[in-house]
């Protein structure tokens, strides 16, 4: 018999009522954006970061986490990694809207007090702030043994960053335009996304410690590779002054969210990485049909850069120079949407 395909909503989570969720919440809070007092709301919910104008200082700020990954960490008993993961999901994101990072809060909770492994924690935030050029300025932690369920070792773990937007002309995308073209940054593995989809492939087969066929490393240290930040190699790119339209950290639904950007326009993804490396293993092991891997994995491609084409050798140069590799994936049409050609054929994200 068959085996059933695995897809991200039989896994646990669907993507489509997170978003009706999601923006129900966000026309419940948008009626505190006249609350505020001695600033202005740029920009709230639906974008990579929200946007606040005080005084002469445009603020971005964003929230995030770690997911599903910390349950990676805890059955490894490995946790010097997450902490990068979790500035990287947020830095990531306040980048996209031309944001410098500058302070980050981060927040543990434990299910019973455990020292070592919130110093393993702490040095991971430490390495992804000097990766980020910021500074931690505090945070909190809450043991909740009738919250945090597992064993002993048992956490999660998310994080806040404060941005500020240089010379206040944040980056939305409404810049973006037909002829412009899309470049993909290589990604370092899954990063922090799909991983409810991916534990569940993997984990009903292999232990963290087993090799798999598609992997170099064992499937624990696969799952378990921090994710990339591309911070600097942005800042560079703002510092100098080359042209961009629109810039996108690919996380949860990957592709699809790229018209969050613009939406008025059509992102034709023309050359996207085959199935490689854990993706692969992913999509064998999981019997998951390409279209759903490419709808919720970055797929080797963690951050994307719309720009006019005159900009494309000296963005490219730039990621280079930070050990990145980077390529055009892509071009910007008429029309509306995501169209990806996956095995030679054409399919809407």
């Amino acid at each position: 018999m068959k085996k059933k395909a695995l897809t991200y909503r039989n896994a646990g989570v669907d993507i489509g009522k997170i978003r009706n969720a999601q923006k129900s919440i966000g026309d419940i809070i948008s009626v505190s954006h006249q609350m505020i007092s001695g600033g202005k709301v740029l920009s709230g919910f639906g974008h990579y970061a929200g946007l606040i104008k005080l005084g002469s200082q445009t603020l971005a700020l964003h929230s995030d986490g770690v997911g599903t990954k910390v349950l990676v960490a805890q059955l490894m008993n490995k946790f010097d990694t997450v902490g990068i993961d979790c500035v990287a999901m947020n830095v990531n994101d306040i980048i996209c809207v031309g944001a410098r990072p500058v302070a980050f809060l981060d927040y543990i909770a434990l299910r019973q007090a455990n020292e070592k492994l919130l110093e393993q924690l702490a040095h991971g935030l430490v390495e992804g702030a000097r990766q980020s050029k910021m500074a931690i300025v505090g945070g909190e932690t809450a043991v909740l043994p009738d919250v945090i369920a597992g064993e002993e070792n048992a956490f999660d773990l998310a994080g806040m960053v404060l941005g500020s937007v240089d010379g206040g002309r944040p980056l939305l995308g409404t810049a973006i335009k037909p002829g412009d073209v899309i470049l993909g940054v290589e990604s370092s593995g899954l990063h922090s996304n799909g991983y409810t989809l991916a534990r569940k492939a993997l984990l009903s087969k292999y232990s963290v410690d087993d090799s798999a066929e598609h992997l170099v490393q064992s499937v624990g240290e696969e799952l378990l590779a921090p994710t990339r930040i591309y911070v600097r190699p942005v800042m560079n790119i703002f510092k100098k002054k080359i042209a961009v339209h629109g810039l996108a950290n690919i996380t949860g639904g990957s592709f699809t969210k790229l018209p969050r950007l613009n939406k008025k326009v059509r992102y034709f993804l023309d050359d996207l990485p085959a199935p490689m490396g854990i993706f692969k293993q992913i999509q064998v092991d999981g019997n998951v049909e390409l279209n759903e891997m490419y709808r919720t994995f970055n797929m080797g491609i963690g951050f994307c850069v719309i720009a006019p084409k005159p900009s494309v050798d000296d963005i490219i140069c730039t990621f280079k120079k930070h050990n990145m590799g980077c390529r055009v994936i892509g071009r910007i049409e008429k029309g509306t949407g995501v169209i990806a050609r996956l095995e030679a054929k054409k399919q809407a994200l």
